[in-house]
Protein backbone atom coordinates (compact mmCIF):
# COMPACT_ATOMS: atom_id res chain seq x y z
CA UNK A 1 0.00 0.00 0.00
CA UNK A 2 1.34 3.57 -0.72
CA UNK A 3 0.43 6.07 1.96
CA UNK A 4 0.26 10.00 2.44
CA UNK A 5 0.73 11.05 5.89
CA UNK A 6 0.15 13.89 6.97
CA UNK A 7 -1.83 15.89 10.36
CA UNK A 8 -2.55 19.16 11.87
CA UNK A 9 -0.04 19.74 14.64
CA UNK A 10 2.85 20.41 12.58
CA UNK A 11 5.65 17.78 10.52
CA UNK A 12 7.63 17.55 13.97
CA UNK A 13 4.72 16.46 15.96
CA UNK A 14 5.65 13.51 18.36
CA UNK A 15 2.65 11.62 16.75
CA UNK A 16 2.97 11.72 13.18
CA UNK A 17 6.77 10.82 13.41
CA UNK A 18 5.78 7.31 15.61
CA UNK A 19 3.16 6.42 13.19
CA UNK A 20 5.76 6.86 10.76
CA UNK A 21 7.73 4.68 11.87
CA UNK A 22 5.57 1.92 11.96
CA UNK A 23 3.97 2.33 8.85
CA UNK A 24 7.51 2.16 7.03
CA UNK A 25 8.27 -0.58 9.62
CA UNK A 26 5.45 -2.31 7.59
CA UNK A 27 7.07 -1.97 4.47
CA UNK A 28 4.22 0.53 3.07
CA UNK A 29 5.44 2.77 0.60
CA UNK A 30 5.23 6.45 2.38
CA UNK A 31 5.53 9.68 1.77
CA UNK A 32 5.01 12.83 4.69
CA UNK A 33 3.29 15.79 3.51
CA UNK A 34 2.60 18.31 6.59
CA UNK A 35 1.67 21.84 8.02
CA UNK A 36 4.93 23.78 8.88
CA UNK A 37 3.43 24.43 12.62
CA UNK A 38 0.30 23.75 14.45
CA UNK A 39 -2.68 24.34 12.81
CA UNK A 40 -5.05 22.71 14.86
CA UNK A 41 -8.61 23.84 14.27
CA UNK A 42 -8.28 25.14 10.71
CA UNK A 43 -11.18 22.43 9.22
CA UNK A 44 -11.50 22.31 5.80
CA UNK A 45 -10.13 25.75 4.89
CA UNK A 46 -7.69 26.16 2.27
CA UNK A 47 -5.17 28.83 1.45
CA UNK A 48 -6.37 31.16 -1.13
CA UNK A 49 -4.80 34.27 -2.71
CA UNK A 50 -1.55 33.72 -1.44
CA UNK A 51 1.13 31.44 -2.63
CA UNK A 52 1.37 28.07 -0.83
CA UNK A 53 5.05 27.36 -0.35
CA UNK A 54 6.21 23.35 0.17
CA UNK A 55 10.14 22.65 1.45
CA UNK A 56 11.79 19.07 1.51
CA UNK A 57 13.02 17.61 4.63
CA UNK A 58 15.86 15.88 5.24
CA UNK A 59 15.05 12.38 4.86
CA UNK A 60 16.47 11.29 7.67
CA UNK A 61 13.63 13.45 9.48
CA UNK A 62 11.55 10.15 9.45
CA UNK A 63 12.36 6.65 8.52
CA UNK A 64 14.99 5.93 6.07
CA UNK A 65 13.91 6.38 2.26
CA UNK A 66 10.57 8.18 3.01
CA UNK A 67 10.56 11.67 1.16
CA UNK A 68 8.97 14.22 3.13
CA UNK A 69 7.81 17.88 3.38
CA UNK A 70 6.58 20.84 5.09
CA UNK A 71 3.77 23.06 3.81
CA UNK A 72 2.87 26.66 5.37
CA UNK A 73 -0.79 25.57 3.94
CA UNK A 74 -3.86 24.39 5.85
CA UNK A 75 -3.77 20.04 6.40
CA UNK A 76 -6.18 20.18 3.19
CA UNK A 77 -3.42 21.88 1.35
CA UNK A 78 -1.23 19.35 2.22
CA UNK A 79 -3.10 16.36 0.90
CA UNK A 80 -4.15 17.89 -2.43
CA UNK A 81 -0.21 19.17 -2.73
CA UNK A 82 0.59 15.56 -1.95
CA UNK A 83 -2.09 13.93 -4.03
CA UNK A 84 -2.11 15.89 -6.86
CA UNK A 85 1.67 16.86 -7.31
CA UNK A 86 4.02 15.11 -4.52
CA UNK A 87 2.79 11.72 -4.28
CA UNK A 88 0.03 11.01 -6.97
CA UNK A 89 0.64 6.96 -6.39
CA UNK A 90 -0.48 7.21 -3.19
CA UNK A 91 -3.59 5.15 -2.69
CA UNK A 92 -4.39 5.79 1.14
CA UNK A 93 -3.95 8.63 3.42
CA UNK A 94 -3.91 8.39 7.06
CA UNK A 95 -4.10 11.82 8.76
CA UNK A 96 -2.77 12.04 12.29
CA UNK A 97 -1.93 11.15 14.73
CA UNK A 98 -3.73 14.45 16.36
CA UNK A 99 -2.61 15.40 19.78
CA UNK A 100 -6.43 15.57 21.72
CA UNK A 101 -9.71 14.05 20.50
CA UNK A 102 -11.77 14.48 17.68
CA UNK A 103 -15.04 13.08 18.20
CA UNK A 104 -18.65 14.24 17.91
CA UNK A 105 -19.05 17.70 16.32
CA UNK A 106 -15.17 18.05 16.76
CA UNK A 107 -14.86 16.32 13.56
CA UNK A 108 -16.09 19.52 11.78
CA UNK A 109 -13.53 21.93 13.45
CA UNK A 110 -10.78 19.54 13.18
CA UNK A 111 -8.01 19.85 10.71
CA UNK A 112 -6.96 16.34 11.57
CA UNK A 113 -10.50 14.90 10.25
CA UNK A 114 -10.84 17.21 7.19
CA UNK A 115 -7.17 16.20 5.84
CA UNK A 116 -9.06 12.76 5.71
CA UNK A 117 -12.06 14.34 3.99
CA UNK A 118 -9.65 15.90 0.94
CA UNK A 119 -8.36 12.36 0.73
CA UNK A 120 -11.80 11.34 0.12
CA UNK A 121 -13.10 14.10 -2.22
CA UNK A 122 -10.14 13.16 -4.46
CA UNK A 123 -11.05 9.41 -4.58
CA UNK A 124 -8.20 8.21 -1.89
CA UNK A 125 -9.94 6.43 1.37
CA UNK A 126 -8.33 7.74 4.55
CA UNK A 127 -8.03 7.50 8.17
CA UNK A 128 -8.29 9.92 10.63
CA UNK A 129 -6.70 8.98 14.60
CA UNK A 130 -6.35 10.92 17.33
CA UNK A 131 -4.87 10.40 20.90
CA UNK A 132 -7.38 11.66 23.47
CA UNK A 133 -5.42 13.58 25.66
CA UNK A 134 -5.96 16.67 27.39
CA UNK A 135 -3.27 19.97 26.88
CA UNK A 136 -1.60 19.09 29.83
CA UNK A 137 -0.74 15.24 29.06
CA UNK A 138 -0.02 15.42 25.52
CA UNK A 139 2.44 12.98 24.31
CA UNK A 140 2.25 10.53 26.47
CA UNK A 141 0.45 7.47 24.67
CA UNK A 142 1.32 7.81 21.29
CA UNK A 143 2.45 4.33 20.42
CA UNK A 144 -1.03 2.93 21.45
CA UNK A 145 -2.84 5.40 19.13
CA UNK A 146 -0.09 4.29 16.61
CA UNK A 147 -0.70 0.70 17.44
CA UNK A 148 -4.48 0.85 17.44
CA UNK A 149 -3.99 2.90 14.06
CA UNK A 150 -2.03 -0.14 12.21
CA UNK A 151 -4.93 -2.56 13.44
CA UNK A 152 -7.52 -0.16 11.68
CA UNK A 153 -5.24 0.34 8.77
CA UNK A 154 -4.36 -3.31 7.77
CA UNK A 155 -8.32 -4.11 8.00
CA UNK A 156 -8.93 -1.26 5.69
CA UNK A 157 -5.98 -2.67 3.12
CA UNK A 158 -7.31 -6.65 3.25
CA UNK A 159 -11.43 -4.93 2.79
CA UNK A 160 -11.28 -1.79 1.21
CA UNK A 161 -13.28 0.92 2.22
CA UNK A 162 -16.74 2.11 0.52
CA UNK A 163 -16.47 5.00 -1.79
CA UNK A 164 -16.70 8.39 -0.13
CA UNK A 165 -16.28 6.72 3.60
CA UNK A 166 -13.20 7.53 5.68
CA UNK A 167 -12.29 6.05 9.22
CA UNK A 168 -12.49 8.43 12.05
CA UNK A 169 -10.22 6.70 14.51
CA UNK A 170 -10.25 7.66 18.78
CA UNK A 171 -8.01 6.39 21.20
CA UNK A 172 -8.04 6.45 24.89
CA UNK A 173 -5.00 8.53 26.35
CA UNK A 174 -3.60 4.96 28.24
CA UNK A 175 -1.13 2.22 27.83
CA UNK A 176 -1.82 -0.01 25.34
CA UNK A 177 -2.13 -2.83 27.68
CA UNK A 178 -5.22 -1.02 29.54
CA UNK A 179 -7.27 -0.67 26.24
CA UNK A 180 -10.62 -2.58 26.87
CA UNK A 181 -10.74 -3.12 22.69
CA UNK A 182 -12.54 -1.61 19.64
CA UNK A 183 -16.02 -0.16 19.27
CA UNK A 184 -17.85 0.26 15.94
CA UNK A 185 -19.58 3.93 16.67
CA UNK A 186 -21.72 6.75 14.95
CA UNK A 187 -20.57 10.46 16.10
CA UNK A 188 -21.22 11.40 18.99
CA UNK A 189 -22.74 15.45 20.47
CA UNK A 190 -19.77 17.78 22.00
CA UNK A 191 -20.76 20.86 23.12
CA UNK A 192 -18.53 23.52 24.27
CA UNK A 193 -20.15 26.20 27.57
CA UNK A 194 -18.84 29.37 27.62
CA UNK A 195 -17.21 29.31 24.21
CA UNK A 196 -16.04 32.83 24.51
CA UNK A 197 -13.83 34.43 27.24
CA UNK A 198 -13.29 38.13 27.48
CA UNK A 199 -9.90 39.28 28.13
CA UNK A 200 -7.95 42.92 27.58
CA UNK A 201 -5.06 42.97 25.36
CA UNK A 202 -1.61 44.83 26.80
CA UNK A 203 -3.41 48.60 25.22
CA UNK A 204 -6.89 47.50 27.22
CA UNK A 205 -8.67 46.72 24.50
CA UNK A 206 -11.70 44.05 24.25
CA UNK A 207 -10.21 40.61 23.26
CA UNK A 208 -12.06 37.02 23.07
CA UNK A 209 -10.17 33.50 23.59
CA UNK A 210 -11.98 30.96 21.93
CA UNK A 211 -12.17 27.60 23.90
CA UNK A 212 -14.87 26.96 26.57
CA UNK A 213 -15.47 23.25 28.45
CA UNK A 214 -16.99 20.57 26.85
CA UNK A 215 -20.29 19.09 27.62
CA UNK A 216 -20.52 15.66 26.02
CA UNK A 217 -23.45 13.68 25.41
CA UNK A 218 -23.28 10.28 26.89
CA UNK A 219 -25.00 8.52 24.46
CA UNK A 220 -25.02 4.73 23.61
CA UNK A 221 -22.95 3.87 21.08
CA UNK A 222 -21.70 7.50 20.26
CA UNK A 223 -18.10 7.66 19.79
CA UNK A 224 -17.60 9.93 23.09
CA UNK A 225 -19.65 7.32 25.10
CA UNK A 226 -17.21 4.51 23.94
CA UNK A 227 -13.47 6.13 24.63
CA UNK A 228 -15.20 7.35 27.93
CA UNK A 229 -15.13 3.68 28.57
CA UNK A 230 -11.76 2.73 28.00
CA UNK A 231 -12.59 1.76 23.77
CA UNK A 232 -10.63 2.74 21.00
CA UNK A 233 -13.46 4.25 19.06
CA UNK A 234 -13.94 3.53 14.72
CA UNK A 235 -16.76 5.76 12.87
CA UNK A 236 -17.33 5.51 9.52
CA UNK A 237 -17.84 9.09 8.25
CA UNK A 238 -19.44 9.61 4.94
CA UNK A 239 -19.26 12.81 2.58
CA UNK A 240 -22.71 12.47 1.36
CA UNK A 241 -24.24 15.14 4.10
CA UNK A 242 -27.72 14.39 2.19
CA UNK A 243 -30.61 14.03 4.50
CA UNK A 244 -32.55 11.60 2.22
CA UNK A 245 -35.56 11.40 4.42
CA UNK A 246 -36.68 15.10 4.36
CA UNK A 247 -35.59 15.40 0.33
CA UNK A 248 -38.28 12.66 0.26
CA UNK A 249 -40.42 14.33 2.32
CA UNK A 250 -40.14 17.53 0.51
CA UNK A 251 -40.85 16.07 -2.59
CA UNK A 252 -43.75 14.27 -1.69
CA UNK A 253 -45.13 17.60 -0.61
CA UNK A 254 -44.31 19.24 -3.77
CA UNK A 255 -42.12 21.54 -2.18
CA UNK A 256 -40.49 22.74 -5.24
CA UNK A 257 -43.59 23.38 -6.97
CA UNK A 258 -44.78 25.51 -4.31
CA UNK A 259 -41.79 27.65 -4.13
CA UNK A 260 -41.57 28.06 -7.70
CA UNK A 261 -45.61 28.87 -7.80
CA UNK A 262 -44.62 31.43 -5.04
CA UNK A 263 -42.07 33.63 -7.31
CA UNK A 264 -44.36 32.78 -10.50
CA UNK A 265 -41.95 30.57 -12.32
Amino acid sequence: MKVLLTNDDGVISAGIQIISRLLADKGWLLSVVAPDRERSGSGHSITSGVPVRVHPLDPGMFAPGVAAYSCDGTPTDCVTLGLDLLFPAADFVVSGINQGPNMGDDVTYSGTVCAAMESVILGRPAVAVSLCCTPQDRFRHNMTAALSAMAVLEYAERTGLPEGTLLNVNVPNELIKKIKGFRLTKRGQRRYIDKFKHIKDPHGKDCYWIGGRLEDADEDGSDVTAVKEGFVSVTPISMDMTHYGLLEEMRGKGVDSALAKSLNL
